[in-house]
């Protein structure tokens, strides 16, 4: 397990001010933890990773000439994309698949998995970030990349896209106009 790499970095100018995201990238998992007890096909749903998006994160970066960070493991380990202290964390059940390989989990291997996956994404996110601002003389823009599955828990999905954000419209409403047109 310690020549699996957790994250992987995309170099770009720091000085455009711009990160690109993407937590969900892959659907992989370290060697010793086999399947988690679950199909092969399970790994090629949105389950275990946002279809797509690893892709989309690299054309991205290349034509915006902008840095990125990418998980490389799948959210069936450890979701990068929830805090330390979420209890969904290491989720034991995703859209009706149970994860045999995640219930039970001992305190140790969930603290494994903490230290050894998901820290070190958020410490790669975080130079990235501190990177960037230093380059361009102002916080970054973060965008983080994810894709939809038509439906959750058997109920359709109307959206197509969506722009999620917290309280900053500053970046948000261009692009929702631009994205009306």
């Amino acid at each position: 397990m310690n020549d699996f790499k957790p994250y992987e970095t995309i170099a770009g100018d720091n000085s455009r001010g711009l990160v690109l995201l993407a937590d969900h990238a892959m659907n992989l998992l370290p060697p010793g933890y086999g399947t988690l007890g679950l199909p092969d096909s399970a790994y090629l749903r949105h389950i275990a990773y946002d279809i797509g998006v690893e892709g989309l994160t690299r054309q991205l970066a290349a034509r915006l000439g902008v840095p990125a960070a990418m998980s490389c493991f799948s959210r069936l380990l450890i979701d990068p994309n929830r805090g330390e202290d979420d209890p969904t964390l290491v989720m034991k059940i995703s859209d009706g698949a149970i994860i045999p390989g995640n219930h039970p989990i001992s305190a140790q291997e969930w603290q494994y998995r903490v230290e050894n996956f998901h820290r070190p994404y958020h410490h790669a996110v975080e130079r990235l970030l501190t990177e960037t601002a230093a380059a361009s003389g102002k916080a970054p823009l973060v965008l983080s990349l994810h894709s939809y599955t038509p439906a959750w828990k058997g109920v359709p999905r109307p959206w197509h896209a969506a722009v999620l954000w917290d309280s900053d419209e500053r970046a948000v409403r261009p692009l929702i106009d631009a994205l009306s047109l």
